[in-house]
């Protein structure tokens, strides 16, 4: 079990959070969290990049001058990339670079992520915000009393809670929902910051997944 301490408004722990490894997968696999990692960011890209080749670009296909017998180099048409204006030799062309991964090494990745972030301590809870309105000047003395010195990701129930509205303006800082924590936004941050509250009940969807997984699993028993 790792115990995780809880800390209130002002920086000061007030209790601590028991958390299961076997939850999160037991150990940290970090073969995992690369390959999920890498496909995560090869599916933001666009692959629209685009250029033409000799074929596509406008100008005579006609033979510049004759092969033999001027003294300069034997030159084809204008369309050549080694002319000016010439079409791109081996040019981008759209394509895309989706990869696939199985939804089971997903949902593991996206735990075991929780579990390296639980390990080497980052992961900062709080018994609540208690903040009414939006108070940017509220968060950042929060982040400051808890020592979150670098990027942190803020994992919130309601991304359009007083909190979410206030925290979204803080340089370093990315408001996510809780349910949506994945695998890449928790490594690209340096610190998980969550209310008790919305991460028990995250480990306790989890728990619930897993005993539904278990059920399906099961041979179906004979009438």
């Amino acid at each position: 079990m790792i115990e995780v301490p809880v800390y209130n408004s002002e920086g000061s722990q007030v209790d601590t959070v028991s958390v299961d490894e076997a939850l999160l997968g037991g150990s940290v696999r970090y073969p995992l969290l690369k390959q999920a990692y890498v496909r995560y960011h090869a599916n933001r890209r666009q692959g629209s990049a685009a250029t033409r080749g000799r074929s596509e670009v406008e100008g005579s296909t006609r033979k510049l001058y004759k092969q033999k017998g001027t003294g300069n180099a034997r030159r084809g048409n204008i369309r050549t990339n080694l002319m000016k204006g010439g079409g791109v030799a081996f040019g981008k062309k759209p394509r895309s670079f989706r990869q696939d991964m199985p939804h089971k090494m997903r949902r593991l990745a996206n735990r075991n992520a929780i579990l390296a972030k639980l390990v080497d301590g980052e992961v900062k809870l709080i018994d609540g915000f208690e903040i009414t309105r939006p108070s940017t000047k509220r968060i950042s003395e929060l982040l400051k009393a808890l020592n979150v010195n670098r990027s942190c990701l803020v994992a919130l129930d309601d991304t359009r809670a007083p909190e979410a509205r206030s925290a979204r303006n803080l340089e370093d800082v990315t408001v996510l929902q809780t349910g949506h924590l994945n695998v890449f936004d928790v490594l690209n941050h340096r610190y998980l910051l969550a209310t008790r509250e919305s991460f028990e009940g995250y480990l306790k969807a989890i728990a619930e997944r897993n005993q539904r997984d278990a059920h399906e699993a099961e041979p179906a028993k004979e009438a």
